[in-house]
């Protein structure tokens, strides 16, 4: 039987090369990550609009949407826009 020792030096080690390694991974702001994306149930949380309100958006072009499958994503960048008023 073969027993090999770890110190804390070499977990103090592992956790720096794999914290560096996740934050290649995972983009970070200055508040975080952020979502490129969001599903519908999240822009209506952000936004404060009920599924109908968010149906006329689409229907009318204000806002543009993805549909992967039966599942509506909807661009960050662009729901910032709405928010600060200048759609489209």
């Amino acid at each position: 039987m073969n027993v090999e020792m770890i110190t804390k030096e070499d977990l103090k080690e592992f956790e720096s090369r794999l914290l560096k390694e996740i934050k290649k991974l995972v983009p970070m702001d200055g508040q975080g990550a952020t979502k490129k994306w969001l599903k519908s149930s999240e822009v209506r949380k952000l936004l404060k609009i009920s599924p109908g309100t968010l149906q006329n958006l689409r229907i009318n072009g204000t806002l543009s949407f993805t549909r992967i499958g039966s599942i509506i994503f909807y661009k960050q960048d662009d729901i910032n826009k709405l928010l600060e008023g200048g759609a489209k």
